[in-house]
This record gives structure tokens, sequence and C-alpha cells, in this order.
């Protein structure tokens, strides 16, 4: 079941592996097929030495194993809930890559304050309120879920594909899993590069709507004008 959409997701995964955002067994890329509405998921607790393809783990959308023999990441029902909120969604990443946990850690939003976050991210990448304690003791991984779609009530998860879990790390989500693992890695790289800008000049803010616009609107959407048709990411 699904095997192409298993080799895409093991790809995912070991990609978040190969670009420095996981350690030991942290992380989990998923991918969403939309003729059956199942989901491929990485399996709990397995070594990105060791993964296989056959280890990837089919679910439907309660969240219930429809195909593997492994079980799937504990954060699965995160994954679920942000499909069934975001619908136009097709993969979803979680990692604990350091830069982007530190501005979730400090509960902080990470600002657009350079053309680099803005060719990827439109605006702000919002950090969610903390979760409480009748949350993470009740459906902790669904609820983190529900407190990410509450953060996007007024924005678009399509041009913002990526989230700051208050005291817990980012999740980020694309066309695809390895789309999702492109934001990933982006993600982290601005989280950085916005800490330092910090560090050189702690009141650094936003650029200008204008700037932000120019260049999240030359990569995305309709009138879209950089790269190659082929290669454009929309």
């Amino acid at each position: 079941m699904l095997e192409k959409l298993k080799e895409e997701v093991l790809e995912a995964n070991l990609a978040l592996h190969r670009y420095g955002l996981v350690v030991f067994t942290w992380g989990n890329v998923s991918g969403r097929d939309r003729d059956t509405d199942k989901l491929v998921i990485k399996p709990s607790g397995v070594s990105y030495d060791e993964m296989k393809a056959e280890d990837m783990v089919v679910v439907d959308m309660d969240g219930k194993v429809a195909e593997g023999s492994l079980r799937p990441s504990s954060d699965t029902p995160t994954h679920v809930e942000l499909y069934r909120r975001f619908p136009g969604i097709g993969g979803v990443a979680h990692t604990h890559s350091p830069w982007a946990v530190a501005w979730a850690q400090a509960g902080a939003d990470l600002p657009c304050m350079g053309t680099t976050h803005a060719d990827h991210f439109n605006g702000t990448v919002p950090c969610t309120r903390p979760l409480r304690r009748a949350e993470v003791e009740a459906d902790y991984e669904q609820n983190t879920g529900t407190v990410i779609a509450e953060a996007f009530a007024e924005l678009d998860p399509l041009q913002m594909p990526a989230v700051l879990v208050a005291q817990h790390g980012p999740f980020t989500w694309g066309s695809d899993a390895m789309d999702a693992v492109i934001n990933s890695v982006v993600l982290e790289e601005t989280a950085k590069m916005g800490a330092w800008t910090r560090q050189i000049n702690a009141a650094a803010g936003s650029i200008p709507q204008y700037l932000l616009d120019k260049h999240f609107f030359r990569k995305h959407g309709s009138e879209a004008y950089y790269g190659q048709e082929a290669k454009r990411r929309s």
C-alpha cells in the first residue's frame, strides 16, 4: 500500500538527518495520499541509520494504523490534526532543530527581519500559546495540532508553512513531504539569522511590508517570476 509514498517519506525523513536538523531519533515527516486520504509517517523511535521504506507506517485520518508492523511516530495525532485543519497541505515535518527551538522556548514569534525570510514565509512565523495542563494531560499530541490551528486563525497556512510551538519546537508543512522538509531547513536558517541579528541590534524589527511583498510574491503565487517554470514553488 502506498509504496511510492513510503519511499518519498523515507527520503524526506533521511533529509532531516542529512541537513542536520535532527539527532538520535528526534523528528518526523509524513506525507498524505489524497486519493486514499491516508498518510505515511516515520515509525516511532527507529534510528535514521536503520530505517527502510517498508518501516514507514500507513495511518488513516483517525490516526489508526492501516498498514505497518511498527508503531507510528508519537506525533502522529499532531500530523493528523494539521491535515484536517489545513486541507491544502500534503506533507508535515517536525524537528527539534536548535535555533527554531530556541525561539519556541522563548515563547517568541520569529519576525521577518530580512529578505531571506521573506522569500519563503509571508511575514512573522507565529509562536503558539503554551498548552494548558489539561491539554497536556489529555490528548497532548492532538491538542498540539489544535493550538497550532488556533495560531493560524487569521493566517494562510499555504503562505506561512511554519509554526513554533511554545516550549516545544517547530512544525512545518508543504505540498508534499520533501517540501515540508525544505521549509524546516529554511526555518532553521532564518531562526539562526534572526537570533544573530538581535544580538547585533536588539532593536531590529521587521522589514517594511513593500519589501516583504516583493520578495514573497516574486517566488509564490500566480504572478511569481523567480526561477524556471517547471521548478517554481508556488
